[in-house]
């Protein structure tokens, strides 16, 4: 399992150099990116979030429901993402697997069409919209350098300031550790569902 740099550290605000390789080593890198994900829980997950300071992300956004009914795009393992196109609008909830136990309403383009490429080396392109857009467009932007509360109102960003420095004796060295655990050994853990 991979530990999870959280807010302040210093490798979550830069920009993350593209990847030049492809490889075994970075599809092995991704599967465990995706665990640790899992495990945190959340919805996406960025190589530098885990300490690679590379364009790579993870995103599983389908409910249980799709699931359970054979829906959905599963695991989504993008290397070198870019945002092609983007429209319209929407307000979403976020929170942040590395800014730990704060939420924050976010603006986000409410569709966009992404370019990625795969762990198999082939080309996508995603049309997404709803969750999938807005965790696209919050995990490339841990690529760029930027977290969801660097769109926040000064007022909101001193709160989630304050509630981190209440917050920051359980993260030593602004590290996060997480574990796998059964469903019942998180029962009484507080988590927002769509943390990204």
């Amino acid at each position: 399992m991979q530990r999870i740099f959280t807010f302040p550290d210093d490798i979550l605000k830069q920009v993350a150099a593209p990847v030049r390789s492809i490889d075994g080593t970075l599809a092995a890198f991704l599967d465990e990116m995706a665990q640790t994900m899992y495990a945190a829980p959340g919805v996406g997950l960025a190589a530098p979030q885990v300490g690679l300071s590379e364009r790579a992300i993870v995103l599983d956004c389908d409910s249980a429901e799709e699931r359970a009914e054979g829906r959905g795009r599963g695991l989504l393992r993008l290397i070198n993402p870019e945002i092609v196109e983007a429209e319209g609008s929407i307000l979403w909830e976020e929170g942040c697997l590395s800014v730990v136990d704060f939420t924050a309403e976010v603006k986000r383009a409410s569709r966009v069409l992404v370019r990625a490429f795969t762990p198999e080396q082939k080309e996508v392109r995603l049309e997404a919209e709803g969750l999938l857009a807005v965790a696209l467009q919050h995990e490339i932007d841990h690529l760029d350098g930027k977290l969801f509360i660097d769109y926040l109102s000064v007022l909101k960003r001193t709160a989630a300031l304050a509630k981190w420095k209440l917050e920051a004796p359980n993260y030593p060295g602004y590290i996060r550790r997480v574990s796998l655990e059964t469903p019942d050994d998180r029962r009484g853990h507080e988590h927002p569902e769509e943390e990204l």
